[in-house]
Order: C-alpha cells, then sequence, then structure tokens
C-alpha cells in the first residue's frame, strides 16, 4: 500500500500544513490589520534625474486624506514636508531608498502620534534610528583601534539621543503627571510607617526629584514594650578612674 503523498503547488514544493497555533496568530493578524488606519504607501519614481516622492493611491486627494488621518493631522502642506523629510533621510548614495522611506512612515503611523510636535519628533527618532542600524556595520567591521573607538561614540551618542526622545515623547504623552515609586518602607515603634519615595512632578515637560515622606498605618498584634530606666546599665565614662 503506498503512502499518500502530501499535496504540492506548482513549483513541486511540498504545501505546507499550517498548525492550530498558526492559525490562531493568523487570525490575529487579520484582526489587528482590520483596525488599522487604512494609509496609502509611498511611492519613489525617477525621470530625468528627478527623484519624486508621491503616494502611490489612483486617488490623490483621498491618499492624502487617508495618510493624513493616519498621522492624527489635518494639514496638507505639514504632509508634504514630511514626505520631503522623510525622503531626505530615507536617502542611500544619493538615491531615495522607497523601502526606508515606508519603513519610517510606518514607525510614525504606529506611534498614533495626536498633533504636529508628536509627528515631528517621532520622524526625529525614526531618522536616529535608521543612522544608528547604519553605524553599526561599520562598528562591526572596524580594523583599527581608531575607527573602532569613533564608531562606538558615535553609535553610544544615537542610542544616548533616542532614548532621551523617547523620554521626551513619554512625558509630553503623559502632560507631566505626578509618579511615585515607593523605595522602603520604615516601621517606628508605635505602629506608623514612614515611606520614603521618589516623586517626580512634571512641569511644562520638566522633572524634579524629591524625598517625600508618607505615613501608613501598620497594625501590630504584639506592640514592643516600653523600657524602663532600670533596665538601663549605668554609663561608663571613658578615660576616668572610676570603676
Amino acid at each position: 500500500m503506498t503512502a499518500k503523498q502530501p499535496p504540492k503547488d506548482d513549483n513541486g514544493q511540498v504545501q505546507h500544513k499550517a498548525t492550530p497555533s498558526e492559525l490562531a496568530a493568523l487570525e490575529a493578524h487579520r484582526a489587528r490589520s482590520k483596525a488599522a488606519k487604512p494609509a496609502p504607501r509611498i511611492k519613489v519614481s525617477k525621470r530625468e534625474k528627478i527623484t519624486k516622492v508621491s503616494l502611490d493611491h489612483p486617488d490623490k486627494t483621498l491618499g492624502y486624506a487617508l495618510l493624513a488621518e493616519s498621522l492624527g493631522i489635518a494639514d496638507g502642506d505639514f504632509v508634504a514636508g514630511l514626505l520631503r523629510q522623510l525622503g531626505d533621510a530615507g536617502t542611500q548614495g544619493g538615491e531615495v531608498v522607497e523601502d526606508a522611506v515606508n519603513f519610517m512612515l510606518s514607525v510614525v503611523q504606529g506611534m498614533e502620534p495626536k498633533d504636529h510636535l508628536e509627528v515631528m519628533l517621532i520622524a526625529q527618532m525614526t531618522a536616529v534610528h535608521m543612522a544608528t542600524m547604519k553605524l553599526a556595520p561599520q562598528l562591526n567591521d572596524a580594523n583599527t583601534l581608531q575607527h573602532q573607538d569613533s564608531a562606538a561614540r558615535t553609535f553610544t551618542q544615537l542610542l544616548r539621543t533616542f532614548a532621551s526622545q523617547m523620554e521626551t515623547l513619554k512625558r509630553y504623552r503623559t502632560g507631566g503627571q505626578q509618579k511615585v515609586t515607593v523605595e522602603h518602607v520604615t516601621v517606628n515603634e508605635g505602629g506608623q510607617a514612614i515611606v520614603a519615595s521618589n516623586v517626580t512632578h512634571g512641569g511644562n515637560g520638566a522633572a524634579e526629584q524629591a524625598k517625600t515622606p508618607a505615613a501608613l498605618t501598620y497594625d501590630r498584634t504584639s506592640p514592643m514594650p516600653p523600657i524602663e530606666a532600670k533596665q538601663v546599665p549605668a554609663r561608663v565614662r571613658r578615660g576616668s578612674n572610676e570603676r
């Protein structure tokens, strides 16, 4: 009896049978795609040494409206300027790379900006990320110590810049809300606990650190008995002749 051969595609390759976990992930991906805001991709074309960055959509008016909605803004001039800037940031070897521009635009859209400032900050973050990833091969392929040190310093500066941008975006989005982080709790005699905490106050994007005590009630089942005076030994003075 001959075993049944698995089905093959047009190229003669065995067709993959999706597992239950793969099917579940596929359904989750489809649901996420339906919930995402529709937005056109960017198309890069070149004619007579002139590079043009435009929307890949048959209806330009509708395409700009969809793109503006995905960015959380309604200013057509801002959208046009952003596309030019992303095109400049996505340039490699003097040529605008279509995939790089669409990657950066996808990152900006995925962060769901709410206004012009958030769009610009996130766009800057994508540019810093692109520069960081371009520098990584140079750091790996450095042949001299001087080249390695130079690449490492620049790489570290880019990483710190990106982290600072993340923190700036977080503070801007939270509107300077106060955040309390408990460090330790000290229980004093009498059943009162003193909490030492770091309190971050936001004010116009600035953060201030302050140590603030806060009282908590702590119920003891066995309170500490008072120490009577007779239980304390007489104090011996050093350097005295008295014994």
